[in-house]
């Protein structure tokens, strides 16, 4: 049970109404972290916000997919290792294996995001102070100063909705459930 309010459209703050529509559009449902955050008509908004913004990276839909799938790993949010693990399946199209590795924190045995998805735990743990090794390996891997930005977003995206969840405890909406690290591939 969740430990904060989930809101609908009857119960929400007037000003998170336009997002909670939006999203049940774009999903066909109600995610239950867009419900959480409808308590906080700004945090909602910010996240939507940085979620577009992210969407406009440089960094490839399925490369984005990775830095959300390992930082959720990192934080410990289970809610977004489900969601991102359908989105990463569904629409990035990665294959299984790819999607269950980045998921339980395991080099996938593609060098390029096995790369990025080192590089995020490095930011992540180092609050972006990375070593230089670890830039420079990230470099020669093909990425820019703009993919490391670019990180550097996915993971403040990451941070919003993965902290989120894990302050408010939401259930795990049964759209996603199939997705779920430990259960996505058996």
């Amino acid at each position: 049970m969740s430990r904060l309010s989930l809101h609908t459209n009857e119960t929400a703050p007037p000003a998170s109404l336009p997002f909670l529509e939006r999203s049940v559009a774009n999903n066909g449902y109600l995610p239950n972290l867009i419900a959480l955050l409808a308590s906080a008509p700004e945090a909602l908004e910010a996240y939507l916000t940085l979620g577009e913004l992210n969407a406009r990276a440089a960094l490839s839909l399925a490369e984005r997919e990775a830095v959300q799938l390992t930082a959720a790993g990192a934080h410990g949010c289970g809610f977004c290792a489900a969601g991102h693990g359908a989105v990463a399946l569904k629409k990035a199209k990665l294959p299984l294996a790819v999607v269950v590795a980045l998921q339980a924190g395991q080099a996938t045995g593609e060098p390029r995001l096995d790369a990025l998805a080192v590089f995020t735990r490095e930011v992540i743990a180092a609050r972006g102070a990375v070593s230089d090794e670890s830039y420079r390996t990230f470099l020669d891997a093909g990425f820019d100063e703009r993919g490391a930005l670019d990180v550097v977003l996915g993971v403040s995206l990451a941070t919003l909705c993965n902290f989120a969840n894990n302050l408010g405890r939401p259930e795990i909406n049964s759209e996603l459930l199939p997705y779920r690290a430990g259960v996505l591939g058996r």
